[in-house]
């Protein structure tokens, strides 16, 4: 048996970030940016109004009160979209919305409720060509107006090459006229379940069979993680079937397959590795999740294509993969950070761990007056994929400590994360 460190290293070592596509920037969300982004213009393009009010010269406006309102004659209005007609001057002042174009002359905005707007309008005062708004309070001169280019200025380096595309990054994109941009593309991950057990979901259920749940919690992870997973059904549990159901994944970027890495009769994954291309190894020290086989398939034109063959138990797999199947992902992605979080919580459950193997034992973590518990779901056998279900977080046990009792400080590698839990 070799690491969980050793056996990342040697699948990360197999594995290389992918190739550029070029796609509409709402369908690149999660994928790493591969060009720098300047911008060809200023954002916002004209000084503009970040009130609905009136656009003045503070100067007019700057001793106004309830007690002693300042009158300014409105000369005009100007609406989001439109440009002034008009400069301001002096005693007058121009009705102005949200993102409207400041007009010429004016230095500041008073937000309507500033005003005896409201009061004339709840008097039917109606507004005409020429008509007198009170300013009722004063504000800073300056106030209420955005600048030109105060976001982005023409020739700035607004987006570097290497991040990752989040809401916010794609509406910059879109800010600055984007509809297309260039990022490193999604890796396309087939997944091959083996077994004379097994049924796909839908059918009739025959005694002594299981209904095919790996395929579709690994699949579910690869598109959580960025992939596209491409299901490729069962392979039976010989030579012939599982050679016929490889052929069509094999122009993929990465190739899994659940079961028939452990050492009974019918387990043939790995030596259909070793025909189909090479096999690296096949025994990891971690518990669940010991029987993995890692290799390389020939695929179309020469290409070498990474295969992760996981354990059939399903948290086997799905721990598997979050351990060896995620990080290899996100690497094809471009993404640095491969790491899940951790935090340090306070175990309520006493576990043993006496074989040697580094354990991973499914926990729900919470957050109580600023430190983090653990407490484990229940049973921890590798068949019990609802114990995945009912988890947020995999308690960490290190090969070397062979118990860990309750109310023990462990290391928690968080499954999902939120705000709740810190």
């Amino acid at each position: 048996m070799i690491s969980v460190e050793e056996a990342l290293e040697k699948i990360l070592g197999y594995v290389t970030v992918l190739e550029t596509e070029e796609k509409p920037i709402l369908e690149s969300l999660g994928q790493v940016l591969d060009e720098d982004v300047c911008s060809s213009i200023q954002v916002p393009p004209l000084d503009n109004s970040a009130m609905d009010g009136y656009a003045v010269q503070w100067e007019s406006i700057r001793q106004a009160s309830p007690a002693a309102p300042r009158l300014l004659k409105v000369i005009g209005e100007v609406a989001a979209g439109r440009l002034p007609e008009k400069a301001v001057v002096p005693g007058t002042a121009i009705r102005i919305m949200t993102g409207a174009p400041v007009p010429l002359g004016a230095d500041t905005v008073v937000p309507f409720e500033n005003t005896d707007e409201v009061a004339r309008q709840e008097k039917g005062m109606a507004r005409g060509d020429s008509w007198e708004i009170g300013i009722l309070t004063t504000v800073a001169q300056g106030d209420h107006i955005r600048l030109a280019g105060e976001d982005i200025a023409r020739g700035d380096l607004v987006l570097k090459k290497g991040i990752e595309l989040r809401p916010a990054e794609i509406g910059v994109l879109a800010s600055l006229g984007y509809t297309r941009v260039k990022v490193i593309r999604r890796p396309v991950v087939a997944v091959l379940a083996t077994g004379d057990e097994l049924v796909e979901a839908g059918q009739a259920l025959p005694p002594g069979k299981l209904y095919n749940s790996n395929s579709y919690s690994v699949a579910a992870l690869i598109l959580r993680y960025g992939g596209i997973p491409q299901l490729l059904g069962i392979a039976r549990d010989t030579m012939e079937s599982l050679v016929a159901k490889i052929e069509p994944g094999l122009n993929c970027d990465m190739f899994i397959t659940t079961a028939g890495v452990s050492v009974g009769d019918y387990d043939v994954v790995k030596d259909v590795l070793a025909k189909q291309g090479e096999i690296a190894f096949w025994t990891v020290r971690m518990k669940p999740g010991k029987p993995l086989a890692f290799g390389v398939l020939r695929g179309r034109d020469g290409k070498k294509i990474p295969q992760l063959g996981l354990p059939g138990n399903p948290t086997s797999a799905m721990v598997a993969f979050e351990q060896f199947g995620r990080p290899a992902i996100l690497k094809m992605l471009g993404k640095k950070k491969l790491k899940k979080p951790t935090v340090q919580a306070v175990i309520e459950d006493s576990v043993k761990n006496r074989d040697g193997r580094r354990t991973y034992a499914r926990a729900v973590v919470r957050k109580d007056s600023g430190s983090y518990y653990a407490k484990l779901t229940g049973p921890q056998g590798s068949g019990i994929l609802t114990s995945m279900s009912l988890a947020n977080g995999l308690v960490v046990i290190p090969e070397d400590v062979p118990l860990v009792k309750a109310g023990d400080l462990v290391q928690v590698q968080m499954l999902d994360w939120s705000e709740e839990q810190g």
